[in-house]
């Protein structure tokens, strides 16, 4: 990581950051014989991209995980979990 990141990429860097905890945390309602694959998928799409430094394309991966996240979370919602 940088020694000093400029005011965007901090605040972007917050947002990647806050992404995985909620992704995280929505994982942790998925049934008990699919969490930890789905922990484990997470945590790989994150590690495949930590290395990226084009802004654009950051704001993007995070809109396209939090419509992802969404419809996980819909899931669980209707399966009741």
């Amino acid at each position: 990581m940088a020694a000093s990141l400029d005011l965007q990429a901090f605040i972007l860097r917050a947002r990647v950051l806050k992404f995985y905890r909620h992704a995280l945390r929505t994982a942790r309602r998925a049934p008990i014989h699919a969490r930890a694959e789905l922990m484990q998928t997470i945590r790989q799409e994150m590690e495949n991209n930590r290395h990226c430094d084009d802004k654009q394309k950051i704001r993007y991966l995070i809109s396209e995980g939090m419509e992802r996240l969404k419809g996980l979370d819909e899931m669980l919602d209707m399966q009741g979990h």
